[in-house]
């Protein structure tokens, strides 16, 4: 399936086959590809857990208020981020990169986020945000569905994966193939309530 038809058959699923997995090479193709989502200066700041163990998926669910497909699906990716990133050997993140652009890069890191909580947690949603795109787009390419989700107590979900203190937990998506056909999408609003040249 191309980006385009991916795109427009994107669709949050909410019932899922559970005879039906996604194959570790899958996966592993998967996780390639989330890597190729990009962060601001490339700090990766974003975190998968994918929840294998079955009592764990149980826990989730009933911190999910009880929707199926958090057990249902062949996989539940918990998207978290590590809001500290920044900070921890920002070097790294530019280890590549010709000397004179790391000398540029590597110290505005520290200058853009150091003390402005709000910049760090704004950066770690937008980063999740593109993240979570590319899953889904991804894993409709390799023909299967997916559940973008926020329905969920996210600190207990925080408790059941061991959230490390200076992470934060922004959405999951439940992945898998459909039992049934999603519903109608909802409708659109018009163009001229959406798009805009030149401001507002």
């Amino acid at each position: 399936m191309n980006t385009f038809d991916s795109i427009r058959a994107r669709r949050a699923v909410k019932h899922y086959d559970p005879n039906i997995e996604i194959s570790d090479s899958e996966i592993a193709e998967l996780k390639d590809l989330i890597r190729q989502a990009p962060t601001s200066f490339n700090i990766q700041n974003w975190r998968f857990v994918i929840v294998e163990n079955k009592n764990k998926r149980e826990q989730i669910k009933a911190a999910a208020w009880n929707q199926a497909q958090v057990t249902d699906a062949s996989h539940l990716f918990v998207l978290c981020a590590d809001v500290k990133a920044h900070s921890k050997s920002p070097g790294r993140y530019w280890e590549n990169a010709p000397q004179e652009a790391q000398d540029i890069l590597v110290p505005m890191i520290g200058q853009f986020y150091n003390g402005r909580e709000w910049q760090q947690r704004d950066e770690a949603m937008r980063s999740v945000g593109i993240a979570a795109q590319t899953i889904m787009l991804a894993v409709k390419a390799m023909g299967y569905d997916s559940c973008p989700m926020i329905g969920f107590d996210a600190d207990e979900v925080g408790k059941i994966i061991n959230l490390p203190d200076d992470h934060v937990v922004c959405m999951m998506i439940a992945a898998g193939k459909a039992l049934e056909s999603a519903q109608t999408k909802g409708g659109y609003l018009p163009d001229d309530e959406i798009f805009f040249t030149d401001g507002f």
